[in-house]
Formats: structure tokens, sequence, C-alpha cells
């Protein structure tokens, strides 16, 4: 089985895997900018492969969530495959 991850912030009221035009709208709007926090974060490469590049997002989502999260808006979400 697998998943995905992503970052979204405990108000927004959107699926980032399913509603993500509605979702990225409603981030901008609040000027949040998840993706572009995360893409910051992220150490990605195209040396990497795709289980790779998953962890290294994941492991930046989690660096936000538990360490520049000092508002607390930011959460991590799952989806099982």
């Amino acid at each position: 089985m697998s998943r995905k991850v992503a970052l979204t912030t405990i108000d927004n009221p959107y699926d980032p895997f399913t509603q993500f035009d509605e979702w990225f709208a409603f981030d901008e709007i609040k000027s949040y900018c998840s993706c572009s926090l995360l893409a910051r974060i992220a150490n990605t490469s195209s040396d990497l492969n795709f289980e790779q590049t998953n962890e290294v997002i994941e492991n930046a989502i989690d660096r936000i969530v538990n360490n520049l999260n000092p508002f607390g808006i930011y959460k991590k979400v799952i989806k099982e495959n």
C-alpha cells in the first residue's frame, strides 16, 4: 500500500489531493504560501528517484509542522492508496 502526504493549514476546507485548485487558491488568498514554503525547505533533486523524492518531501513537511510552525497553522495530511 502506498501513501501520499501533503502540507496544509488547519483552516483550509479543501482537500489538497482531490481539490488542489481550490485548496491552492485558499492557501494563497490567506498568504500562507504552503507550496512555496515546502519548496524552500525540501531539498529535492532530479537525481532522486520517486521514493527518495517523496521521503525528502515528507521529511520537509515534518520539519515545517514540528519546528517551523510557531502559530500552529500547518499540519500534515496523509492519504492511503
